[in-house]
């Protein structure tokens, strides 16, 4: 019995390898496809469908998203380090997952009081420049 589970790692090591991500390559396309289709059955052109998804491409990013992403990344990184410091000190509990969610969650509540910091500056930047008369 223990031979026939054997002999199906290499087949689902296959399938999960290449079967997920092109599943979801198909998916992404599928649905992509759709909304286009849609578009055009609510009566717009495909060249407007083009401009349209053309239109949404151009919509400004995130500044804030790449500062997001590392702040993530360094706090799970103190995160895992805490752990496996903890794990070498001797707790036999596994507090690595632990600490990297913990400092995963700080990294995001410090993402958004710096985050909401600038926007509060933003727009007081941009009041003022609106209330002062240009000369």
């Amino acid at each position: 019995m223990n031979n026939v589970a054997d002999a199906f790692i290499p087949i689902i090591a296959i399938i999960f390898t290449f079967g997920i991500p092109g599943a979801l390559i198909f998916w992404y396309l599928y649905i992509k496809h759709k909304e286009r289709t849609k578009l055009m059955d609510m009566g717009l052109s495909p060249q407007e469908a083009r401009d349209y998804f053309r239109e949404q491409e151009k919509r400004p990013k995130n500044p804030l998203n790449t500062l997001k992403w590392g702040i993530l990344f360094t706090m799970i990184g103190i995160g895992l380090f805490f752990g496996i410091l903890l794990d070498e000190a001797g707790y036999k509990d596994s507090l690595s997952g632990v600490m990297v969610l913990l400092f995963g969650g700080l990294g995001f509540i410090i993402y958004y009081f710096v985050a909401s910091s600038k926007l509060k500056k933003d727009n007081q930047l941009q009041q003022q420049q609106s209330s002062t008369p240009n000369q």
